[in-house]
């Protein structure tokens, strides 16, 4: 059996067929999916999931680029989501500086005379503090919301790994998080590992241009990842570029496998029992069926 810890069932992606989405799961042996919401209706909407699905739990949180959009009182109410007793963790929440604002300033065409002349403006660098800042906060607050409700975090990172990990020190021995889609160097996932965190691979270990992916995949302790789909995003081959769904978790499964030179049973085995403490899930059963030969 397999957990896809982080799934976006809320998104219109499913709208029209989730029932199938989640029979193909089972199928494949995905018993179990966490979704993952980024923002407050997110959220909502993933803990209606779970209330109407018995293998889907939720995740609440507020994703860094939804912070600035997001309405006030937003903390208190994701506190109120937190307390429902499928909620497994709070995020996805961290730091993203993929787009700062200035960029995307520079790519409207109307406004691109403007961005010339603010190219090394002060004015830049404010925008893009404040964003950053706002974001920061976010974090730390969600940070402070699973010391004080004893969960863990799920952990979004994009081109802010020094001011993640900052955030994240004082929060040593109080909490544990889940660095999502890890696509980071080796030395960076042994940075995260020693501070007692996990990572969680997504079907980018199948992708033929992400080799430094399966070397950190190969290389972190049997009991210090997981897997998941990220769906609808990052399709594992040979689906790439088609909807990811969770019975895809199996494929991320079985490619962990091979570059770790062992069986799916035995990685199947083990990033349940990581996803089980993880996320304090109930320990799932596994059933061996046997063959009547009478």
């Amino acid at each position: 059996m397999l957990t896809d810890t982080h799934a976006h069932l809320d998104y219109p992606d499913f709208a029209g067929d989730l029932d199938a989405v989640l029979a193909r799961a089972t199928q494949a042996g995905v018993r179990r999916i966490i979704t993952i919401g980024t923002g407050i209706e997110s959220s909502r909407r993933a803990v209606a999931l779970a209330e109407k699905y018995p293998s889907v739990y939720a995740v609440v949180g507020l994703h860094p680029t939804n912070v600035e959009a997001e309405s006030r009182g937003w903390l208190d109410a994701l506190r109120g989501l937190a307390t429902h007793p499928k909620v497994a963790a709070i995020g996805e929440t961290g730091l993203d500086y993929h787009r700062l604002p200035s960029e995307q300033l520079s790519s409207s065409p109307a406004l691109s005379a403007l961005q010339a002349e603010m190219a090394e403006d002060t004015e830049a660098m404010i925008v893009d503090g404040s964003y950053r800042s706002a974001q920061a906060e976010a974090f730390s607050a969600q940070l402070d919301l699973a010391c004080e409700l004893g969960l863990n975090v799920v952990i979004h990172q994009r081109d802010a790994w020094d001011d993640t990990l900052e955030i994240l020190k004082p929060y040593a021995g109080r909490v544990r998080g889940v660095f999502h889609c890890f696509g980071n160097m080796p030395d960076q996932a042994q940075e995260i590992l020693a501070m007692g965190h996990l990572v969680s691979f997504t079907g980018i270990v199948t992708f033929k241009n992400a080799p430094v992916v399966r070397e950190v995949a190969a290389m972190v302790p049997v009991d210090a990842f997981m897997v998941e789909t990220d769906c609808p995003y990052l399709a594992p081959a040979p689906h790439r570029g088609k909807r990811a769904e969770p019975a895809h978790t199996r494929l991320v499964a079985e490619k962990i496998a091979e570059v770790r030179g062992t069986t799916f049973e035995n990685i199947a085995a083990a990033t349940e029992k990581t996803a089980e403490g993880f996320f304090k899930l109930p320990r799932q059963l596994f059933v061996r069926e046997e063959r009547d030969n009478d």
